[in-house]
């Protein structure tokens, strides 16, 4: 019998990823605990803790062992495991090859598309070094076409070595039917929800404009609950223009920012919220989408980026920059039942597109081509 594919993971982000890319190295880290899909999996992690606050000065040391731990530490690891692969699901794979075939995850282009938004240090660190290794990995994974394209235009890396590969939708907590969840009290018993870090490209400005003409048009018993954090970073953070637009609108009584939730609260919102509107102005995947389509609601998105390419038919596009457009497609929704339901239908068929297993498979495939053991085929 063949020796199994020894494949590298590494998990330090795991200490400080957020959101999507948390949710990814968790799934991810949970899917080859149960099946190694015929690999030698070897999981990857820094014994040390890592600082996610804003001194700068601790910043300025957390990047740089950071970068110790790329390009040091990690290699060496990988070497001493015999790794065929390397697999970095965090943008950054360590520039020398001891003997294994590095694979980088590119989530989105945000740092080319942003650049405002991102520590100027950390900017120059990534384009100098983190895309020069990129460019010298056999492949380099990322989470949809959109991003694909968006990659290839900005770092001049060929298409066809850039392999897009969607994500899962995040495993709920189980719960007895008859158990009943965490009870929170919202504005109003109908809601719209939205999930996600309080970051300026979120455009949740528009949609608190989107409610307020909502209100207008006679829809009073809709509110809003956002539920996120506001981001780490300065450069990115929108809370302060959030909260000045709910202000700004008369809408305190009618906006929840519910903060940070459990798994077991943001799986009750869902639960009994009446639909999700997800406004983004650039995604590079939107796993809010999936987390919809498995609580069965009727889903509305900004019609750019990737949220068109994952929600297909089972989504209602508007333009994000336009609040009276938002407005208008929530009504169509909240006023047609029957449109609603086709959503919730279409949501559900969709989601069979997505899962954590097909995600895992289909890595595995571009491991093997890495290693010059296989071929990629869907």
């Amino acid at each position: 019998m063949a020796n199994k594919l020894v494949v590298g993971i590494d998990i330090r982000d795991l200490r400080v990823a957020k959101t999507g890319a948390r949710t990814y190295l968790e799934e991810i880290l949970r899917e080859f605990k149960n099946n190694d899909h015929g690999c030698e999996i070897k999981f990857f992690d820094s014994p040390f803790p890592v600082y996610g606050g804003r001194n700068k000065v601790l910043k300025l040391a957390e990047h740089v062992r950071f970068f110790f731990w790329k390009q040091a530490v990690l290699p060496v690891k990988a070497y001493l495991n015999n790794c065929d692969v390397l697999f970095c699901p965090d943008y950054f794979v360590p520039y020398i090859h001891l003997g294994y075939q590095p694979i980088p995850l590119f989530h989105d282009a945000f740092f080319y598309e942003y650049p405002e938004q991102v520590n100027p240090l950390w900017l120059k660190m990534f384009r100098t070094l983190g895309v020069s290794a990129a460019k010298r990995a056999p492949y380099l994974v990322t989470i949809s076409e959109y991003s694909k394209t968006r990659l290839a235009h900005f770092t001049g890396i060929q298409p066809q070595k850039i392999i897009s590969i969607y994500n899962g939708v995040k495993k709920s907590p189980a719960r007895p039917p008859d158990e009943p969840g965490p009870v929170i009290t919202t504005p109003t018993s109908k809601f719209i929800l939205h999930v996600g870090v309080l970051e300026k490209r979120k455009n949740l400005v528009k949609l608190v404009e989107a409610v307020k003409a909502l209100h207008q048009a006679g829809h009073t018993g809709y509110s809003l609950v956002i539920v996120g954090q506001s981001s780490s970073k300065d450069e990115l953070d929108g809370s302060a223009e959030l909260k000045a637009a709910i202000k700004r609108e008369n809408l305190e009584d009618f906006v929840m920012m519910y903060g940070y939730a459990s798994d077991e609260e943001l799986s009750q919102l869902y639960r009994t919220a009446s639909l999700y509107v997800f406004p983004s102005l650039n995604e590079g995947f939107g796993l809010p989408v999936l987390e919809a389509f498995h609580y069965k609601l009727p889903v509305l998105v900004a019609g750019n980026t990737c949220l068109p390419e994952i929600g297909g038919d089972a989504v209602l596009c508007f333009d994000p920059f336009d609040s009276h457009d938002i407005c208008d497609k929530i009504r169509k929704v909240v006023e047609d039942p029957g449109l609603a339901e086709a959503l919730v239908k279409k949501g559900t068929e969709r989601l069979k597109m997505f899962s954590w297993q097909k995600n895992a498979e289909e890595l595995v495939k571009v491991f093997h081509l890495a290693a010059g053991k296989g071929s990629f085929r869907r």
